[in-house]
């Protein structure tokens, strides 16, 4: 029986098709006085995050996903200097149809006239651009346009607009869920290009043909205009891919952070409970705070039964912050709204949700009342392996923000020791992604047979980015756990 193009209904099924974005040439734009304004920290080495850095990931997304395109080519790959194995629109590009590349997508409906012509109507409109500069992109190539409406640089090295550095995140875009396609609504400005050019992607390219009928968009809120400055950051549409986890078939994780908002949550459980496309789904109400964005940034899932999760937020962390004041005096202590954590469920067709005390009990409910596991057998990985300061440290540097490429195999950044030594006292290996592809090369190790292993990505620029192997992934298809 042929595998369907779209079926997530897990964080850590095997996985069989995924949207990347390799770092573009518009990542080497960003400047110190416009980084924050395009949501980064820092500005990179965009040569070091491809070749030394972001490639590896390629190379390991291949090996386990589409192996013919890499199998005994390592060596040759890592010594040819023009990369051109990893640039879309060359001929020596890899082309997968399994780990599938953005840009690649975007070109591919450019050959379409009347798709050209609307899309680049659209963004000039959008980034306040002159008629004149649509003819100027209208006469480019179809590869050539698209690097263009990617980077914000013409062939020519023109600058016509700013670039979108945060699309390498593509998980934000849109998230599987079952067999249905959600297109998320970015919060911020800086992202409004990314999520128009995935629109077009999903509702004119071909491998979407099939799914069409099954994308859901979230409304706007259409008196969000009329609402008091004060109450329009609460009632906007806003909703990241990094803010909605599909733990099991029937149950669904939603974040309200500084990317989702309270209304998005409120109007995804509406539409996905009146279609039936899940029975369940919990509210995860974190910090707004820029330290976590979303929720996949302070915990994400390695196997049914193993999380990884920033301690400051879980169980233990709570009970001994509760030791050094006593309980009496802490209730003089007003409560700050940004800094609660909140747990609320929801159950199709029933009407009273439910709350959930702290996070590590939601977590084990999933592993034990979701996917089967023992109680006693669920496990606790901690960033930095909660020691201080070492948990903040590390979550920062993408700790908890990990791709299961399997059950029980993980991609995480080699940068964070602590959390590494953690993996490896729950049993784990940590092996870096240069030593792991030496062993597949000579049949030492084999993806097919790999378990409980966290593989080190080489991470100093990439880092940088704020955001780890989840945030850099869209999967479109993964096994079934059952």
């Amino acid at each position: 029986m042929p595998q369907p193009f779209l079926q997530v209904s897990s964080e850590v099924g095997t996985l069989r098709r995924l949207l990347i974005h390799s770092p573009d040439s518009g990542l080497g734009k960003v400047v110190p006085s416009k980084a924050q304004d395009w949501l980064f920290e820092d500005i990179v080495h965009l040569d070091t995050m491809r070749r030394d850095e972001y490639d590896y990931y390629v190379k390991l997304l291949l090996y386990f996903l589409d192996p013919d395109k890499v199998r005994g080519r390592i060596a040759s790959l890592d010594a040819d200097e023009s990369r051109d194995f990893y640039k879309p629109g060359h001929p020596a590009y890899f082309n997968s149809d399994y780990v599938i590349e953005f840009q690649r997508l975007l070109a591919d409906i450019l050959d379409d006239e009347l798709t050209r012509t609307k899309l680049v109507a659209s963004i000039c409109a959008i980034e306040h651009e002159w008629y004149s500069t649509q003819a100027e992109l209208l006469a480019l190539s179809a590869i050539e346009l698209a690097k263009a409406l990617i980077s914000g640089t013409t062939p020519t090295g023109e600058m016509l607009f700013s670039p979108i550095p945060n699309l390498i995140f593509t998980r934000d875009l849109g998230i599987t869920i079952n067999g249905y396609l959600l297109l998320n609504k970015p919060a911020k400005p800086a992202r409004t290009r990314e999520a128009l050019l995935a629109q077009y992607i999903v509702f004119n390219h071909p491998l979407f043909a099939d799914v069409r009928d099954r994308v859901i968009e979230l409304p706007d809120n259409e008196l969000h205009f009329l609402l008091p400055e004060n109450e329009k950051d609460y009632n906007q549409t806003t909703l990241e891919g990094g803010d909605v986890m599909m733990v099991a078939p029937n149950h669904l994780l939603v974040g309200v952070s500084e990317r989702t908002t309270i209304y998005a949550a409120q109007l995804l459980i509406q539409i996905l409970f009146d279609k039936g496309i899940v029975d369940k789904i919990t509210v995860v109400k974190i910090p707004h705070k820029r330290d976590y964005m979303h929720i996949d940034t302070v915990f994400t899932q390695a196997k049914r039964n193993v999380w990884v999760l920033l301690g400051s937020l879980a169980r233990r962390d709570n009970q001994k912050r509760a030791e050094q004041i006593d309980p009496t005096m802490g209730r003089l202590i007003p409560p700050r709204a940004d800094e609660e954590m909140k747990l609320v469920q929801f159950r199709r067709g029933e009407a009273k949700p439910r709350e959930i005390e702290n996070l590590e009990d939601l977590l084990t409910e999933i592993s034990v009342e979701d996917l089967g596991c023992a109680p006693d057998s669920v496990k606790f990985v901690y960033s930095g392996n909660n020691e201080f300061p070492y948990g903040a440290r590390e979550q920062w540097t993408d700790s908890c923000n990990l791709l299961a490429l399997k059950e029980g195999v993980v991609i995480g950044y080699d940068r964070n020791d602590k959390t590494a030594d953690a993996f490896r006292q729950a049993g784990f290996q940590a092996v870096r992604a240069g030593e792991l592809l030496r062993q597949f090369e000579a049949n030492e190790a084999s993806p097919d047979t790999l378990t409980d292993t966290l593989i080190l990505l080489p991470s100093a620029e990439l880092s940088r980015a704020r955001g780890g192997s989840h945030c850099m992934s869209m999967p479109l298809l993964r096994e079934t756990l059952f």
